[in-house]
């Protein structure tokens, strides 16, 4: 019989994670490249750019989760139980995948984001000084802090476990007959073992309300800086 392991993501140590990630990349830009540290506090000082910021991260956001679906499903994953969310209130976007897939699938999955719109942009950002492309990679760095945090502890496990996520876009499922707990699972809670889950919830995209209100603002930003 299967042995669905239940871990749930820490919100208080995730956002802990972030901000600690965010201020490590700033400190590295401004000590090895002040110039283009410059650039983006000068960019963040423009008023037009910080009406357009809030728009900018939600579309950098929602591509970090497209390419963990891009992860997920060119290494296996049936497309059909890819969903995705947003959930500000949890300080999350997500993408789920509620197939049961490898230990190699996930791990790539997750780095999928934070290697490729993260570090690779981060260094066409300080090649071709672009503040933009270079400050919303540091946040998309900081924000891969839930993906760091699962890949750690997942690469420990053997690699012949399952993953599975389900309709909590915070929590996921390792499926194998030894306990996973007894790993470091730094930042993820562990919940309890169940023989099966709940994964009914298959709508293609969940937005919460205070995420649609989000949108909302978002777009009114965009249409108020074409008239400043």
């Amino acid at each position: 019989m299967k042995k669905y392991h239940i871990f749930k993501i820490n919100i208080t140590m995730l956002n802990i994670v972030n901000i600690v990630i965010l201020i490590i990349c700033f400190l590295f830009t401004a000590l090895l490249f002040p110039n283009q540290a410059k650039s983006m506090l000068l960019l963040l000082g423009n008023h037009k750019f910080s009406l357009l910021c809030l728009p900018l991260m939600i579309i950098y956001f929602s591509l970090h989760e497209l390419l963990h679906a891009v992860g997920y499903i060119l290494n296996g994953a049936n497309i059909k139980k890819i969903t995705f969310g947003m959930e500000l209130e949890k300080s999350v976007f997500y993408c789920l995948c509620k197939d049961e897939i490898t230990k190699r699938n996930i791990l790539w999955s997750l780095m999928y984001p934070l290697f490729f719109i993260g570090i690779v942009t981060y260094i066409i950002g300080i090649i071709f000084s672009y503040p933009i492309l270079l400050l919303l990679s540091i946040i998309n760095i900081g924000g891969a802090a839930g993906d760091i945090m699962y890949f750690l502890f997942i690469i420990k496990l053997n690699k012949n476990i399952m993953f599975s996520e389900m309709d909590d876009g915070t929590a996921f499922a390792i499926i194998c007959k030894d306990d996973p707990s007894k790993y470091n699972h730094f930042g993820l809670d562990y919940v309890g073992v169940e023989n099966e889950i709940s994964r009914k919830d298959f709508k293609r995209i969940k937005i919460s309300k205070l995420s649609a209100i989000t949108l909302v603002i978002s777009l009114l930003l965009i249409i108020i800086s074409f008239f400043i």
